[in-house]
């Protein structure tokens, strides 16, 4: 086993002011080997650069600190300045992210990589000369710009510029905080790939910080998630690309077009605000959040191998399974397999898409998974309980399902306000001041009017967007965890259509609900879906993530469907 270069050990950052203290790292831990790289990613504020500047030494006079910093067996934190600065440069070097705040105006870059050599080697006069000039050939700038200033010289060239400061003394760490912020793309990416060319001929450890998904994934190995000063999911990169944990991974996943070239960009609803110091840092934001995260801070712990989640209840949890699911039907003589050993999963605050053509089986296998329909083998859980009928739509916080006719989905005799309140009506949930107010948000959200005008409307005074809003809303009454939506857009026009899908996209994201959504137009799934399963002739022939099944499809059924997209 490789010893590690660098340890953390419990380290937190609390920043004083006259005014306020501000704790922007608790009890951090991780290891760097040599050699190796690690990517630290999250949102602005989630204490990424403290810890950088933590392990430098550089906040002593701004912040309390607290922890160890380990390079091989020397704890950092405990000595002096004098003694620090030994280490600073020559052993553990940092790339700051704003160019021009770091660099000095009135120097020309030969002198300020100078000033670094003169400092912390042992070089001077012309040596140090020629060792800034193979600094500045190894970062990829040609000899003639050691005599310009940083204000004449393009970003991605003042971060080149810093990155030979950093490499001037040879060091065995390397971190880089933010390095392609603001970069164009071609500047970025001509940046990274020379980290990754140095960080293979140099062989240093490797710390990147970046909120860019995209930079984490070329350039570590090895990746951590912060939130509001925690660690709240560690991984492969590729594994935790792949397959996040933690709800906040996937917003930041969902986040980057890089990463989701498909899927219209949703962030993550709320901001980063600490507001439960006791319970989960994520708790305001969360989408799978129970009462015990209120109170009980989450553990970061393996759940497998090379993979730990702080998460209470254990990463982002499965709602909905169905397993080995049959159903067949005679017709004139002739059994018709519509559904055929089909496997489904559907985890918490997710969009999952089933694609297929018309009479695949596709709304079959949605009747059974909303217990709408008995399936002949095979059984359907819902929050670890096998369903029996309307057990998972009988309930708030349950299932529901919204069908693709919103003509027949609705009693055009009744008024509006009757439709919506129906379920709560059948369950008797609350008092009818309670429903009514009920009602009126559940129409607001759908984006309808809810004065007493338009509730006391009959449904066929209606357009089918709205009776098909409508339909959402008797449903959102409910509170659901899972939506289904069978071909809910097919009878619309394109314009309603297109309204129709992002309100509910909209909704899904704010709400946090996950949805089973159903369609034959791929086009439409390649749009919100984060995983698809396609459908043909009662078999689920091929599922996985949106970028899999439309990026490289296995099936030749699901590669001919995708060829017919382009």
């Amino acid at each position: 086993m490789e010893h590690s270069i660098i340890r953390v050990e419990n380290l937190s950052v609390c920043y004083h002011s006259e005014k306020r203290r501000t704790r922007a790292v608790n009890k951090v831990s991780f290891n760097l080997d040599r050699g190796s790289s690690l990517g630290i990613i999250g949102e602005s504020g989630s204490g990424k650069t403290s810890i950088a500047l933590a392990m430098m030494g550089l906040l002593k006079k701004v912040a309390t600190v607290d922890g160890q910093v380990y390079y091989e067996d020397k704890e950092l934190n405990s000595l002096a300045e004098k003694e620090r600065n030994l280490y600073r440069w020559g052993k553990i070097a940092i790339v700051f992210q704003n160019s021009l705040d770091v660099l000095n105006p009135v120097l020309t870059v030969h002198e300020q990589i100078l000033e670094c050599l003169l400092r912390h080697t042992v070089l001077t006069g012309p040596a140090a000369d020629e060792k800034v000039v193979q600094l500045l050939e190894l970062v990829g700038l040609k000899a003639g710009w050691n005599m310009h200033y940083p204000h004449q010289l393009s970003g991605g060239m003042r971060q080149r510029v810093l990155l030979a400061m950093a490499l001037s003394c040879d060091p065995e760490i390397l971190i880089v905080d933010e390095p392609t912020t603001a970069l164009d793309a071609m500047a970025k990416d001509e940046i990274v790939r020379l980290l990754v060319k140095l960080h293979r001929e140099k062989k240093f450890a490797l710390l990147v910080i970046s909120h860019e998904m995209q930079i984490i994934s070329r350039l570590a190995s090895r990746v951590m998630v912060m939130y509001g000063g925690h660690i709240v999911e560690e991984g492969l990169t590729k594994d935790v690309l792949k397959n996040p944990l933690h709800t906040y991974t996937r917003g930041l996943i969902q986040s980057s077009p890089a990463i989701n070239p498909y899927r219209d960009l949703w962030g993550i609803p709320g901001e980063a605000e600490q507001n439960n110091p006791e319970g989960c840092p994520f708790y305001d934001r969360c989408n799978q959040k129970i009462l015990e995260c209120q109170a009980k801070l989450p553990l970061l712990e393996y759940i497998s191998l090379e993979r730990r989640v702080a998460c209470n209840r254990g990463g982002i949890t499965t709602l909905l399974t169905g397993r080995e699911l049959h159903k067949s039907f005679v017709f004139k003589g002739k059994t018709i397999k519509a559904c055929d050993n089909c496997d489904l999963t559907i985890r918490s605050g997710e969009v999952v898409v089933l694609i297929g053509e018309s009479g695949s089986g596709k709304t079959t296998l949605a009747s059974i998974l909303a217990g709408v329909s008995t399936p002949d083998e095979g059984e359907v859980l819902f929050e670890g309980e096998k369903i029996k009928g309307n057990s998972a739509t009988s309930r708030k916080n349950g299932l529901q399902i919204v069908f693709q006719d919103p003509f027949t989905a609705t009693n055009e005799h009744l008024s509006i306000a009757q439709v919506v309140k129906e379920p709560l009506d059948i369950l008797k949930l609350g008092t009818k001041d309670e429903k009514l107010n009920n009602v009126r948000q559940a129409l607001q959200d759908v984006q309808l009017p809810s004065d007493d005008e338009f509730i006391n409307k009959k449904c066929h005074c209606l357009s089918g967007g709205q009776r098909q809003r409508v339909a959402l809303a008797r449903s959102l009454v409910m509170e659901p965890k899972l939506l289904i939506a069978d071909e809910i857009s097919s009878m619309l026009d394109p314009s309603t259509q297109a309204n129709v899908l992002r309100l509910l996209k909209g909704l899904q994201n704010t709400r946090g609900f996950a949805m089973l959504f159903i369609t034959h137009d791929l086009a439409l799934a390649r749009k919100i879906a984060d995983r698809v399963y396609v459908m043909y002739n009662g078999k689920i022939i091929e599922h996985g993530s949106a970028v899999e099944v439309f990026d490289s499809p296995k099936e030749s059924y699901t590669n001919k469907l995708v060829d017919n997209l382009l």
